[in-house]
């Protein structure tokens, strides 16, 4: 983490002089009495129980989805009798459930005793790999219900358990992962890489290469989607051996497997498969620390053919004098997972440049949320 630079001995005065009469009573007592001042005051008051109310409303997204309450109403809207019914749950409680997705726009009312789906309930309703994540995410809340003990041991976090690789110190390792283990977090990573994949098909023109290698491929998800987006490109996918299995049979069912070239191995040790003139790097980077990053790209570089292009997509932190509201998200959820960290997108490119790359750029892209992409260039 880039710390930013020591301020002067006025501003820090200043700071603790602001600090102080911030955290007076008598400012408080003053500011809701004075028409000017109160808007503010309340605006700040409902930031903070929004924060502190966080937690709730994850859990009514997440009982939701659980019931399929918004499925239920999506092609129609129900009454509670009918969602009680539905659901299999008493009346009386879950109209506090409803009343509550109502007024986090995840329901709304219809008229005549019946409810719709509100506006941020239509996505998770749509989209089936938007409710994994929201019932993955249900691991991390347990994580979370002691945040200290999180912080003192991460080992210990049930989220740690989920991803099998960041217990893998060698490349035998992963042969005794279970064929289970396996396939329940390549799953989850397919699913959940559809918002990714759209990010890039919109913003980056795949068509102006001749061949993509994708490094830690999974299933194939985005592989297989780049082979129907783009007919003429030639295609590989390197990924773990017991992953590789699992993208066969993936790309096997999409009718592309004799388009992509898999191969097996581990980045941290064996080189990359060569002949790609761009290679994508989907969502690996943060969940490496530093020195495997830094391997890993050189790795990449090596692989390349001079004029070649690295295109490398995942979510990236903002600076830290504008934080995005979506990063303490990733900075626990990483935790949990016991390892890798959130980048700046400025990180990640010195880290490129380091390994090679000529001017990293980053890339202006729909919806940043899910994923910033960076291109850096072999010279």
């Amino acid at each position: 983490m880039r710390l930013p630079a020591e301020r002067p001995a006025w501003r820090r005065a200043l700071d603790a002089r602001i600090d102080r009469w911030l955290t007076q009573p008598e400012l408080y007592r003053f500011a809701i009495g004075n028409p000017i001042t109160r808007w503010f005051t309340r605006r700040r008051a409902e930031k903070l129980f929004g924060v502190m109310a966080g937690f709730v409303h994850s859990q009514v997204l997440l009982a939701c989805v659980r019931l399929q309450l918004l499925e239920a109403v999506r092609t129609q809207p129900r009454t509670l009798e009918e969602l009680a019914t539905l659901a299999q749950v008493p009346a009386a409680p879950l109209e506090r459930l409803i009343r509550s997705a109502v007024s986090l726009q995840l329901l709304e009312p219809r008229g005549g005793g019946r409810f719709g789906l509100g506006a941020l309930g239509a996505p998770v309703a749509t989209h089936a790999g938007l409710r994994d994540m929201i019932e993955h995410n249900a691991v991390l809340y347990a994580d979370m219900a002691d945040p200290v003990q999180l912080l003192r041991a991460q080992s210990d976090a049930a989220m740690h358990a989920l991803w099998p690789y960041t217990d893998a110190s060698d490349a035998q390792a992963v042969q005794g992962w279970s064929d289970v283990k396996v396939a329940q977090y390549s799953e989850l990573m397919a699913s959940s890489q559809r918002f990714v994949i759209d990010e890039l098909l919109a913003t980056y023109p795949f068509e102006q290469h001749r061949c993509v290698l994708d490094v830690g491929g999974g299933k194939g998800g985005w592989i297989g989607a780049l082979a129907q987006h783009a007919p003429t490109l030639q295609l590989q996918l390197f990924d773990l051996p017991p992953v590789v299995a699992l993208a066969r049979r993936h790309l096997q069912g999409l009718g592309v497997a004799q388009r992509v070239a898999v191969h097996g191995g581990s980045f941290a040790h064996d080189p990359l498969p060569r002949g790609a003139d761009l290679v994508t790097l989907l969502r690996v980077a943060h969940d490496h620390p530093d020195h495997v990053v830094r391997a890993l790209l050189a790795s990449i570089h090596a692989a390349l053919p001079e004029g070649g292009t690295l295109l490398l997509a995942e979510p990236m932190a903002e600076p830290q004098d504008r934080p995005a509201v979506g990063d303490p998200y990733f900075h626990f959820y990483l935790l949990a997972m016991g390892q890798g960290r959130l980048r700046t997108p400025d990180e990640l490119m010195a880290l490129m440049t380091e390994a090679g790359f000529r001017r990293p750029e980053l890339l202006r892209n729909p919806m940043p949320m899910h994923a910033r992409l960076i291109v850096g260039r072999k010279d």
